[in-house]
């Protein structure tokens, strides 16, 4: 049925149990995994412009984040038979909702698997929900893991 399973993933606990479900449904169905990181646009515009330190020590932190949740996709794809062929992807300046939904369109994905943190009322409101955003957006289904 899938041929081609995104995952977006932030090395949160939320995206952790959304890639133990992607690992297992792409295993199934004998599909690829892409396990795509996105790194939101640099948050103090204008400040590295004139201190690019803080930029380089942002972007530096955000790959190496990006690196350590990659690896844990890539534990889990080795861990079972067969093992699942994964590509990793970094995609930054944009958010992430944007990232997770032209990838998707980019790669041809048959299917979006993302995490939520499952927040309510007022944080929702305040934080946005990158998970309803994917839902709204995305040209292929969205598997939504709590």
């Amino acid at each position: 049925m899938f041929k081609h399973i995104l995952l977006g993933t932030d090395g949160s606990a939320a995206s952790e149990h959304a890639a133990e479900l992607a690992v297992d449904l792409a295993r199934t169905h004998g599909a690829k995994l892409t396990a795509l990181y996105v790194v939101d646009p640099y948050p103090y515009l204008g400040v590295g412009e004139t201190n690019p330190m803080g930029f380089q020590a942002y972007m530096a932190a955000a790959q190496q984040h990006a690196a350590q949740a990659h690896a844990r996709v890539s534990e889990l794809c080795n861990k079972g038979q067969p093992a699942v062929p994964l590509e990793v992807r970094l995609v930054e300046d944009v958010t992430a909702m944007r990232g997770i939904v032209d990838m998707a369109r980019q790669e041809q994905a048959d299917l979006v698997v993302v995490g939520s943190h499952g927040r309510t009322g007022i944080s929702r409101l305040m934080l946005g929900s990158v998970a309803a955003q994917v839902v709204a957006h995305s040209p292929v289904p969205v598997l939504v893991v709590r």
